[in-house]
């Protein structure tokens, strides 16, 4: 990381010193009920605190408070507020890992506490490929924000090499992990030599190595595990695991609520105190069941056979069937007061999950950021508050870039004179490309370019949300993977507006003095707080614009600052000192200014390069070599040049499109200026 940065120092009133949290280890020291019970009179308000901390990222401004998975439950049982959790599998493609991790980022929008991700011996999955368990893992954590356990099974490991893993998960950023048995390869279980035979020897092979570094979650089996000689002898080693330092438990699916319930007090009963998760299947289709039943080795009750038979070849019947089946079971299970939070098994599918969720009223997609931008859950990031704005719609890529810095500005972001980041040489990372084909993006971008203008009206259908001449709907650029944020769209007009005419925007906010941090489109941070932002605008045009906005922008100085360069690294800027100016800052009570997103001109020239490149990996390359479409993008990549604005004035109307409606004005005129001033 760049030993520039000035993380902790104060400066002025838009800065903060937070002290970097210290985990620490707490247990959950009393049964399930007892902590039910004393909780029963905690406040609406309190609930509301132990679930905004809670929810899967959490957030920096709460970082004096333990963020260990354990203890994130504990809290919630005790405000008695319900949570949700997730599963998923390791997809078997490249392009099924980018369609799982946009399914995180749409899954995670309804808070779930933690999601895990299953281990699968065949699919090498302690390796770097994108399709690996330890991969997909590692994107949720890093990429998406979300609280992550792994899945480690024995089968087929010897000691050393679990140990490897878990060295591996560690450094990932994975804090928590499933100990599990794990199938056999072949009909029978194979001893591994020099390897574990059982979970609770895992559980403590974990603990020995690690210590308390990691929470770990084991199994619990509602009817018994099927190679248990009896039911009691099963609860019998899942306490093993337990003692052995297991935090939790999650149950294998079950389909009547009182066969969990009747297996949750049998827990209590031999003093297995421990949060006990069940695991909830919604029946998604016919074959899927079959399949589930039959590796799980569990009896489908006749009564829900006997449903599922009339209508097994009609898909959208039996999944409904499930959500209802589910619903009524979960509601079963939550009114019991026993049962904090539910588990899914989703097969990696959202719809029926989803439904399940929003019946019960746990989806809650609450508009709230913890901050302005997306925020990773890796433990070496929680203190990071502070990021440039050019990432705004590309936080994966400013996460990847960065992922070897060893500190995080918090705070302020200091005096960036040689910020390290990575090089981007890979613009397919499977967490990093889009989640469109090739076929979709040539259907939205153009089969077929004419000329700089056929660009004009990409970006323009882009804004508006219009359909293009073909009749498709533009709903990303190569900056930005997302239709239009909310926060955009309240500057939808002017953006509109200045695209038409070769003003390419790429990344823009207006200016807010003041509004509640719970408004809805531009809130972000605790409630009771308020908001601020200077009006920015970041875009693509051409030398013969550049020169015109330059003679312009003398007369907006100091009001307005603005940084100009090209893919040769020419570089006009009015920039003081180089210094970063804080555009977006917050005010809440007890707490220091918070100053989350700056323009920073020494970052700016390491996004440069990934702006002006993504011209040519993300577009061109869509194109034959030499053909005209492609010779277009290539131009534009060579000439034009990326500008950013900023008005310092944010209480007063934004002056950013007079400024260039000034330029446009100036080019239109008779008079025009030459051109030769901006020529890369």
């Amino acid at each position: 990381a760049p030993s520039a940065f000035a993380f902790i120092l104060p400066l002025g009133d838009l800065c903060r010193s937070m002290a970097i949290m210290v985990n620490q280890v707490q247990s959950v020291d009393s049964s399930w009920q007892s902590s039910k019970a004393d909780s029963s009179g905690a406040s609406n308000s309190s609930g509301e605190s132990s679930k905004e901390s809670s929810r899967c990222s959490t957030p920096v401004l709460d970082a004096d408070r333990s963020d260990r998975l354990r203890d994130k439950m504990r809290r919630r049982i005790e405000s008695g507020d319900h949570w949700f959790s997730l599963e998923f599998f390791p997809p078997r493609t490249a392009s099924g890992a980018v369609n799982l991790i946009s399914r995180f980022d749409r899954m995670g929008s309804g808070g779930p506490l933690f999601i895990d991700i299953t281990w699968h011996p065949a699919g090498d999955p302690g390796s770097d490929k994108e399709t690996s368990s330890m991969m997909i893992a590692s994107t949720a954590v890093n990429y998406c924000g979300l609280e992550s356990i792994l899945h480690l099974t024995c089968c087929n490991q010897t000691k050393d090499k679990i140990t490897g893993y878990l060295g591996k998960a560690k450094h990932l950023g994975l804090k928590n992990i499933m100990a599990l048995r794990g199938d056999p390869v072949g009909a029978d279980w194979e001893e591994e030599e020099g390897g574990f035979n059982y979970a609770v020897d895992l559980v403590k092979h974990i603990r020995s190595e690690f210590d308390d570094y990691f929470d770990i979650c084991v199994a619990g089996y509602p009817t018994g595990h099927p190679e248990a000689e009896s039911y009691q002898q099963d609860l019998r080693h899942l306490k093993e695991k337990v003692d052995a330092g297991a935090d939790f438990v999650i149950t294998q699916l079950f389909f009547r609520a009182e066969t969990f319930l009747k297996f949750l007090d049998d827990c209590r009963t031999i003093g297995i105190t421990c949060p006990i998760l069940p695991g909830i299947f919604p029946i998604q289709g016919y074959q899927s069941l079959r399949q589930l039943v039959k590796l799980s080795k569990l009896e489908v009750p006749e009564e829900i056979t006997s449903i599922l038979e009339p209508i097994k070849d009609n898909d959208a019947a039996i999944r409904n069937y499930g959500i209802q089946l589910a619903v009524e079971m979960c509601r079963v299970l939550l009114d019991s007061g026993k049962v904090p939070g539910l588990h899914f098994y989703t097969l990696n599918r959202e719809v029926a999950t989803m439904e399940v969720l929003r019946q019960l009223g746990l989806w809650t997609e609450d508009p709230r950021r913890p901050l302005p931008w997306a925020v990773s859950a890796h433990p070496k990031r929680k203190v990071e508050d502070v990021r440039p704005i050019f990432w705004a719609s590309r936080p994966k890529s400013y996460i990847y870039r960065t992922q070897d810095w060893d500190d995080f500005p918090n705070g302020r972001w200091g005096n960036s004179s040689s910020p390290a980041f990575g090089e981007l040489n890979d613009y397919y990372l499977f967490y990093l490309k889009s989640k469109s084909s090739k076929e979709a993006l040539l259907q939205m971008w153009g089969e077929e370019l004419l000329s700089e203008e056929s660009v004009f009206e990409v970006f323009t259908f882009y804004i508006t949300a219009q359909s293009n001449r073909c009749g498709q709907k533009v709903l990303c650029l190569p900056w930005n993977d997302e239709p239009l944020a909310q926060e955009t769209n309240l500057l939808k007009d002017e953006l509109e507006k200045v695209n038409r005419r070769g003003v390419l925007t790429i990344n823009s906010q207006p200016n807010i003095n003041g509004k509640p941090s719970t408004d809805p489109i531009v809130g972000w941070g605790p409630a009771g707080g308020y908001v601020y932002q200077k009006a920015y605008l970041e875009f693509f045009t051409s030398s013969e614009n550049v020169t015109a906005l330059l003679k312009v922008l003398k007369k907006y100085e100091p009001r307005v600052n603005y940084h100009i360069v090209n893919v040769h690294g020419r570089n006009l800027t009015n920039a003081p000192d180089m210094q970063p100016n804080a555009v977006t800052w917050g005010i809440f009570a007890g707490r220091e200014i918070v100053q989350p997103t700056v323009v920073d001109p020494v970052s700016f020239m390491s996004w440069k390069d990934e702006a002006f490149a993504l011209w040519i990996e993300q577009w061109a390359k869509l194109y034959e070599d030499e053909s005209p479409s492609r010779m277009i993008i290539q131009y534009i990549h060579d000439n034009y040049f990326l500008v950013n604005l900023v008005d310092n004035d944010f209480p007063l109307d934004n002056c950013l499109w007079q400024v260039i409606d000034d330029m446009f004005e100036l080019l239109d005129s008779p008079a025009a200026p030459p051109c030769e001033d901006a020529t890369p």
